[in-house]
Order: C-alpha cells, then structure tokens, then sequence
C-alpha cells in the first residue's frame, strides 16, 4: 500500500504542476512517511503531499495556507525551506490529496544525527527570534488541543485492553489541560513540530523544514518538541542542556508538562496511524470477511 501512496502522490502533483505549465521530465519521490515529498526534476521544485497527517486538521487547506504565509515571511531569513517561486505554492487539492509546493534545495540531508547541541539551540533560538515578528493569522493552543480530542475520538478498540489504552490516554491528556492547553504565557508563532526530522542541513546552514503544524503558542511547545527528539535519539542529559544553553532557556523542568502533553498526542496519532495502515490493508484484499473487520478498525 505505500507503493500505492506514493504513486498517488506522484501523480497528483505531477498533475497540478502541469495544470501550472511547470516541466518536468521525471517525479522523484525522496521521502514517504506521513506525508510523500516528490521532486518534480529538474525543476527546482518539491511537492508535499498529505497523505497520513491530512488527519490530524478539521480544515486542511487552513492549515496549509497559514504554512505557506510563514514561509512567505520567514523567506529572506534562509531560516527555513521557501515557497516555490516557480508555481503557485498552494494549498492545492487534486484526486482528494492536499499539497504545496516549496524549493528544491540541492545537496541536502536530514539532520537526524547528534553531533553540534549548541547549533541545534541557537537554530531553534534563531526560529523563534523572527517568528516573533510574525503577525499573520494563525491557530492557538485551544485549536491544537480540538484537533487531538477529534484524533482521540476516531480511534477503535479491537479489543478491551486497547479500549483500556485508548480511555488512559484521554485521562493522561486531561491531566495537563490546565498547564498547557489553558495556559497563560506569552505566546508567538512556532514551528509546531519541532523534530530533527524537520531540520535539513546543507554544507552551509540548517534548514527547517515543515512547517504544517505552525500555530501560535508558548515555545515551551517547541522546546519540549526538540528535547523528546533529541532524547528519542540517545541525546545524554548534557547534550539537551547545552542545547537548551544556546538557546538561552533556565528551567528545563518548565518544559515537562509540554513534554507530557506531546508524549500524548503522538501515541494517539500512533494508534490512529496504525490503525489507518490496517483499514487500507483489509481493503486491498476485500473479501466479506476482511471487509467487515475494516469497517470495525477505523
């Protein structure tokens, strides 16, 4: 089925780019998770098409063009992956998927590895310093937190012990309602997904990249968001305080109910993922028995 994902994806993007007169002569998948980004070569142009996380928002096309007028703004910075000057960069929709389309940047790689914690803090300290500036209209915390109860809503237990899971990690989400979800601090545009599988390096800088979940909030959100990633990754105690360091940030203790907080969502999306992976599954092999349990998994 990822196969079929992605084929989609290449084929809607190929088809808007020549809905716009961009050439190409060949689409170039260059990463297939939640969403499928396409190289549309040799033009210097990437489509990234929703195709897991289009879940995740009650109004996608919103979501997507508040992306696209940050990266408009964060443009002259060089902090961060630019809207594509070559096409319209979107939203666009076309065969039920949405996508936008930014620049190609040549030589670059993820920056998954651990290897500078002081660049990684000022990088994200850099972030933060020109969103502030931003004044462009723009989710907040109350959306974030409608957008995971209606994640939570749409997962099915197979059976009680996941019904167990699924009630346990409403009741760990109400937990930290209050402190996060309600909270009264100073608030800007974020990133809102801040993870090193969202920062790209060149020989030359770090890029951030994806900024679909952009939302107006506390950077505590963002900072919590970098510290898991980088602890997901081995990252030691001191590597996280020295990243914390450059950034200019005291208490990392502050940052633990946003931690809390996103440890939640991402096991909902989780569960929710996997249990979209099976449904599609089921429905790749349709006899009357699969079909009925693909009915009850999602």
């Amino acid at each position: 089925m990822a196969g079929d994902h992605d084929q989609r994806a290449v084929a809607a993007a190929a088809a808007v780019a020549a809905k716009y007169g961009l050439a190409h002569d060949e689409a170039i998948v260059l990463c297939s998770r939640s969403n499928v980004l396409v190289h549309l070569h040799p033009a210097p142009v990437v489509a990234r098409v929703m195709t897991g996380t289009v879940a995740l928002h009650d109004d996608p096309s919103t979501w997507l063009a508040r992306e696209i007028s940050v990266l408009e703004f964060l443009a002259p910075s060089d902090l961060a992956v630019a809207p594509s000057p070559l096409i319209a960069p979107g939203p666009h929709r076309h065969d039920g998927l949405w996508m936008t389309f930014s620049e190609w940047i040549p030589d670059v790689q993820p920056a998954t590895h651990l290897d500078d914690p002081h660049r990684l803090g000022r990088a994200l300290r850099d972030l933060h310093d020109e969103l502030r500036r931003f004044e462009g209209d723009l989710g907040t915390l109350a959306d974030l937190r409608e957008d995971i109860h209606r994640l939570h809503g749409q997962l099915r237990p197979a059976d009680a012990q996941q019904a167990d899971s699924i009630s346990s990690l409403r009741v760990r989400l109400d937990a930290v309602e209050e402190v996060v979800f309600e909270s009264t601090l100073p608030t800007q545009a974020l990133h809102g997904d801040v993870s090193l599988s969202n920062l790209l390096r060149t020989s030359e800088r770090l890029v951030w990249n994806d900024f679909e979940d952009t939302f107006r909030g506390p950077v505590h959100w963002d900072l919590a968001s970098c510290v898991s990633s980088v602890r997901i990754r081995g990252a030691s105690s001191s590597f996280v305080r020295e990243m914390l360091d450059a950034y200019r940030w005291d208490d990392e203790q502050e940052l633990a109910p946003f931690i809390a907080a996103q440890d939640v969502y991402d096991e909902i999306w989780q569960m929710y993922d996997r249990q979209r992976r099976r449904y599609h599954e089921l429905r790749s092999t349709p006899s009357l028995e699969h079909l009925q349990a693909a009915r009850t998994s999602l």
